[in-house]
């Protein structure tokens, strides 16, 4: 089946962004080339845009949100669209998870199970836009005071390289559904299933200039479109550090912000803990995506009493995971581009010269290609907490195993890091989970589990260095909204 994907995606095209409902190159007429990680090779092109072609995008979408339909839609309209959108994805299911997982080099299941939540966003926003309700507010006398929930207006939407499918469907549609129109620039390594979607926006009748897509380096077009005045919000998810300047652009404007930031996730295994069920999960949590997951579980915190044999049954399973080329759907596939890969290797390279012990290596297949960035899984044992690998995002298939002796000492290692995204709690004493689960720093904590398959419904969004506002579920809505007070005196 992965043979039948892959010859979905066309060979040598020129993808173009989507502004105004039409089809434009960069003002420029450069080009950046979009290389498949898994082997190395360009097999499209994308716009190179600039400053120019941003505020071309911005204008566009503030035409649409002044002066078109979309903003003074009814909201049941708008979610028709969005679930329209949702049914249009689906048709198109197999060609999107094949250009998904060839500009991005994971699994071709994965990028089945990409589409998959992206169709549940376009579900789950389309039957939640007319759900957002004001309120009334008891007043004065002779007074009645409301609220009502009304759109920012134009939106930037800077969607990452990893999950650029469900990221995307997750910021669109929220800032959508809440009457927002908007102008998204992917990652310039991973933009193609950006563009398709605004392609079938167009398809499903999205009015012109409602979703807008532009292609681009990040220091150009990323950093234009963060500091334009004509955005009235900026939603952001990759590295604190271009987080950092993002923020810094859209203040120069006084516009709000949402930012995911990324994380360096515990997992807490405790003695009482169902092990069985726990491993599986505790290892596909950092070799998902090759490990190039903001989520991650990167850090696995065992007792004291079971930490030879957690680490051992870890360890039996490390040696047997393998990355290769996405269509081959093998454990993971390669990492985004040559500097990733070699971030993690640095990383990799680094602890060992601090003689900190890998007791386990998975591979790379024999036959994947060369070219391809490959990185193997690789697991750490009895990792110092203050390390740079126990404490800094890798963004790769790197996992770290600590021991505790007790409750308090767990709770000390799960937040003795700058971030607070995630975290995982496997424990069958009721109380213990109540009370961890609250202790630990995280925008969202899992207990006997970890991760949701989307969590479409569940807020998301982190503490501490991992960010601040909250996608996903209703909690998305209201960040994309502002409130409006309104006072009427009838006296």
């Amino acid at each position: 089946m992965a043979e039948n994907l892959s010859r979905v995606v066309a060979q040598d095209k020129d993808f173009l962004n989507i502004v105004n409902g039409r089809h434009v190159a960069a003002s420029s007429h450069e080009t950046i080339a979009v290389v498949c990680p898994s082997d190395g090779v360009a097999f499209a092109t994308i716009p190179a845009c600039n400053e120019h072609d941003v505020d071309r995008a911005a204008r566009a979408a503030r035409e649409a949100f002044d002066h078109g339909p979309w903003s003074r839609m009814p909201a049941f309209e708008r979610g028709r669209l969005l679930t329209r959108l949702g049914r249009l994805i689906e048709q198109r299911g197999d060609e999107l998870a094949a250009l998904e997982s060839r500009d991005t080099g994971k699994p071709v299941r994965q990028g089945r199970a990409d589409v998959a939540a992206a169709i549940r966003y376009y579900e789950f926003y389309g039957g939640a836009a007319d759900k957002i309700h004001g309120d009334t507010i008891p007043f004065l006398e002779g007074y009645t005071a409301l609220t009502l929930r009304e759109p920012h207006g134009v939106v930037a939407g800077i969607i990452p390289w990893n999950y650029p499918l469900q990221i995307m469907a997750r910021v669109v549609g929220a800032a959508l559904a809440m009457g927002n129109t908007l102008v998204v620039k992917p990652a310039e390594d991973a933009s193609l299933s950006t563009i398709r979607i605004g392609e079938l926006a167009l398809e499903a009748g999205f009015p012109d200039g409602v979703l807008n897509v532009i292609t681009g380096y990040g220091r150009q077009a990323g950093a234009a479109l963060s500091a334009h005045p004509g955005i009235d919000y900026v939603t952001f998810t990759g590295s604190p550090a271009t987080g950092t300047a993002i923020q810094q652009a859209a203040a120069g404007n006084n516009r709000g912000v949402t930012m995911e930031l990324g994380g360096k996730s515990p997992q807490i295994v405790f003695a009482d803990a169902d092990i069985g069920q726990a491993l599986p999960v505790l290892v596909n949590a950092i070799i998902q995506n090759g490990g190039q997951t903001c989520s991650a579980g990167s850090r696995i915190l065992i007792e004291h009493s079971i930490y030879d044999d957690v680490a051992a049954a870890i360890s039996e399973r490390f040696d047997r995971l393998v990355a290769g080329p996405h269509d081959a759907d093998l454990d993971l596939g390669s990492m985004i581009n040559p500097a990733q890969k070699g971030r993690v290797e640095n990383y990799v390279r680094s602890a060992e010269a601090a003689g900190i012990e890998i007791i386990a290596r998975g591979s790379v297949h024999a036959d994947a290609p060369v070219n391809g960035f490959y990185v193997a899984p690789v697991l750490f044992g009895s990792v110092d907490p203050l390390a740079s690998i126990a404490r800094e995002e890798i963004f790769g298939p790197v996992l770290t195993l600590f021991a505790f002796g007790d409750e308090q000492e767990a709770i000390k290692l799960a937040n003795q890091t700058e971030y607070g995204l995630v975290a995982g709690v496997w424990t069958r004493d009721g109380a213990r989970q109540h009370r961890v689960a609250k202790r630990v720093r995280a925008g969202q904590v899992y207990v006997n589990a970890y991760g949701a398959g989307g969590g479409v419904e569940l807020p998301f969004g982190g503490f501490k260095k991992s960010g601040h506002g909250r996608e996903k579920g209703f909690e998305a809505l209201y960040d994309m909204s502002a409130t409006k007070t309104i006072v009427f005196r009838h006296d």
